[in-house]
């Protein structure tokens, strides 16, 4: 059987996989990061975006440590991208890559 990323909604309908933005991350000047943590939601909610996972208890099982992990659904890959590159989130985005380190990733998902 082959896999479909392609979901049927409640009608029956084929609907876009979703877009996840998924951030691990070490903070290194709280104050700023606040700032970010102040600006970003708005922006994320204008895309259609939602907080899945935002910060809260966490155990690393392999790999290195990352304190803080954050995961945004969208409701798809491409406006997931785009929220990402917007102009709305520009200034939010050079605010925690200078308050932290880590890595982010777009990823598609059901």
């Amino acid at each position: 059987m082959r896999f479909s990323a392609w979901k049927k909604n409640q009608t029956g309908e084929n609907t876009m996989p979703a877009g996840y933005i998924i951030a691990q991350i070490n903070v290194s000047d709280a104050a700023a990061f606040e700032e970010y943590r102040a600006q970003v939601p708005a922006t994320i909610k204008q895309y259609g975006g939602e907080y899945i996972i935002r910060g809260g208890k966490q155990e690393d099982l392999e790999g290195s440590p990352n304190p803080r992990t954050v995961v945004v659904r969208f409701d798809s890959f491409e406006q997931a991208k785009k929220w990402y590159h917007s102009d709305e989130y520009e200034k939010p985005k050079a605010l925690r890559q200078a308050a932290s380190t880590g890595n982010a990733v777009l990823v598609e998902g059901v």
